[in-house]
């Protein structure tokens, strides 16, 4: 069924809350903020998630057949906050999605990506 795109939803930012030196950043890095359009804050949550690359999505796979979509940040309730954005900039209707953010195409760490060891 394809999705409907007279809907009217609301704008949602998730905004980093966690410190930079929290531990649950090691499992993935903080993508900034994130402006989605979604139903509810949990579906604010679900969409950003759904837009980040998932392992299925490279050609590096920890598994045949193993999504990692839900160990994304955005879901981490201590990582991300959801906040209503009621500014007006965005409109409220059209398709469920991203609207500003995540903008790296891959958001996973690379053993090149790290710093060399001292």
């Amino acid at each position: 069924m394809p999705e409907q795109t007279d809907e009217v939803l609301r704008i949602y930012r998730l905004v980093p809350d966690a410190a930079e030196t929290d531990p649950n950043w090691d499992l993935a890095a903080p993508a900034g903020e994130v402006v989605v359009r979604a139903r509810s804050p949990a579906d604010a949550r679900i969409v950003a998630a759904q837009a980040e690359t998932d392992f299925l999505d490279l050609p590096a796979k920890p598994g045949d057949g193993v999504s990692t979509s839900f160990a994304s940040a955005f879901r981490d309730d201590k990582l991300y906050r959801v906040i209503e954005d009621d500014s007006g900039i965005y409109p409220r209707t059209g398709p469920r999605g991203v609207l500003e953010g995540l903008t790296r195409p891959d958001p996973l760490l690379h053993a090149a990506d790290e710093p060399p060891e001292d």
